[in-house]
């Protein structure tokens, strides 16, 4: 590889680096570098900077920033070293850096390694496919492990919010009553909690100390929580297996071209159905108020809209995939109207779009279909065995 190309590499993780720290620091403390001048009542440049965040706290954010890209290099490097003892050609990683100073960002989009050659044999896509979710997950445990075993005195959540400290360890109750309040008013709430998957609960429940755990609102301000927590999300993405996602290739070599092929579209339909279940009710649009309705009508043409993009590739007739997204709102509508309280997460559907409309849901081809060894099996159903533990059916919730 030519110098200009690790150039290349090197400066897009550390910019990537001090965008994860810069991200952490924002989570850690509950505050922006860029705030919105809106949010402060301060009157003076003095009392502003009072509450904003420098150069001490931006340095804190490397206990989010370090062991989370630790992860996320390792996942990277679990590809990388496993496709060139396979004699697959593949770049080092690329880092995505992404942080717009304005909060609701972990300061990157992830990395990538590119392959440079054409993958002919099934048993390649599996073994390259499966190494980087293993490693990054094996390290995200011991993430996990440290961050539950190593909390802070309870003190610590005062620091940031000091106006909880008059409750105590009864600050919770407060918590959960000022968003009570709040939804009931229909005011925005800032506040985010980390939706459980099975493993994060099995350490919240058996691992952690429960006199210093902190009320599920304020986890994102501890930074091991909050990296280990996306560590398992992101783990739990890649391993969906549809398409060319790590675990679309996982599966493919465990059950072949022709069963996947059948399974995905439906395991994809299914996956849509499930980010916008609840999005649109009946009752939406039985208020009686015109204007209200107008804008119900115009939010769910957009929302087919997105669904046709989502379903553009499953075929090549673009009128099957309006029948499916069609199809898809007409179910949603009536699980919600016999399960009112029916709902899904909406935010899966930008992940949808980008999964079904760019890369695809379907697998490449493999001339070579040598069939996987018993260990190769065990170690993809295990795979998939992670993403059950990983996925959290509501990720973050507000």
């Amino acid at each position: 590889m030519q110098p200009r190309k690790y150039l290349i590499h090197i400066v897009l993780f550390l910019i990537t680096l001090i965008t994860t720290t810069a991200a952490g620091a924002e989570w850690m403390y509950g505050l922006d570098f860029i705030p919105p001048e809106w949010v402060y009542e301060a009157k003076t440049i003095q009392q502003y900077h009072l509450k904003s965040l420098g150069w001490p706290q931006f340095w804190t954010g490397l206990n989010f920033s370090i062991p989370f890209l630790l992860v996320l290099t390792v996942h990277e490097f679990g590809h990388y070293f496993v496709a060139r003892a396979n004699n697959v050609r593949v770049t080092l990683p690329y880092y995505i850096p992404f942080w717009t100073g304005l909060g609701q960002s972990i300061g990157t989009m992830g990395a990538f390694i590119r392959i440079q050659d054409y993958i002919s044999s099934r048993r390649k896509y599996f073994d390259i496919g499966v190494a980087g979710p293993l490693a990054g997950f094996a390290v995200a445990l011991l993430l996990l492990w440290y961050g539950f075993t190593h909390l802070p005195p309870i003190d610590y959540i005062f620091t940031i919010h000091p106006e909880y400290k008059k409750y105590g360890l009864n600050y919770g109750e407060f918590i959960t009553k000022n968003i009570a309040e709040a939804k009931a008013k229909g005011s925005n709430i800032t506040a985010v909690a980390l939706g459980d998957n099975m493993l994060f609960w099995f350490f919240k429940t058996y691992v952690a100390d429960q006199s210093l755990l902190p009320h599920p609102y304020e986890m994102v301000h501890y930074p091991y929580l909050l990296a280990g927590y996306l560590s398992l999300f992101f783990t739990s993405l890649n391993l969906i297996p549809i398409g060319q996602l790590d675990g679309g290739h996982v599966l493919y070599a465990l059950i072949g071209r022709k069963r996947f092929n059948a399974l995905a579209p439906a395991l994809f339909i299914g996956f849509v159905f499930y980010a916008g279940l609840g999005y649109f009710k009946v009752s939406d649009f039985a208020t009686g108020d015109d204007e209200a309705f107008r804008d119900e009508l115009f939010d769910l043409v957009l929302y087919v809209g997105a669904l046709f993009l989502a379903f553009s590739r499953i075929n090549d007739r673009p009128i099957t995939a309006l029948l499916i997204s069609l199809s898809v709102v007409v179910a949603q509508f009536a699980v919600t109207f016999v399960f009112p309280e029916a709902e899904g997460y909406i935010g899966f559907m930008v992940f949808a779009v980008v999964l079904g409309r760019f890369l695809g849901v379907y697998h490449p081809e493999t001339e070579q279909n040598e069939p996987l060894s018993s260990g190769r099996k065990l170690l993809g159903w295990l795979a998939l065995l992670i993403f059950l533990l990983c996925f959290s059916p509501k990720p973050f919730i507000l």
